[in-house]
């Protein structure tokens, strides 16, 4: 009886470790997420500037071919 109980009580801290190795997953894919949808803000400004510093490029060149 006392190995069954010493038996018990290790698979149910065994069962406590898997549980909290599971929480420490969940919360690092979390901050992954976070931070993949904050690299995608940036990229996704950094087109738009790109863009925009292209276009400004593209008037000043026709200016200057104009001129």
């Amino acid at each position: 009886t006392g190995e069954i109980a010493r038996n018990v009580q290790q698979a149910s801290q065994g069962t406590g470790e898997v549980s909290a190795n599971i929480t420490g997953v969940n919360q690092a894919a979390s901050q992954t997420g976070a931070s993949a949808t904050e690299v995608l803000g940036a990229a996704s400004k950094l087109n738009e500037q790109a863009r925009s510093l292209a276009a400004e490029v593209d008037a000043f060149l026709k200016k200057v071919a104009s001129a």
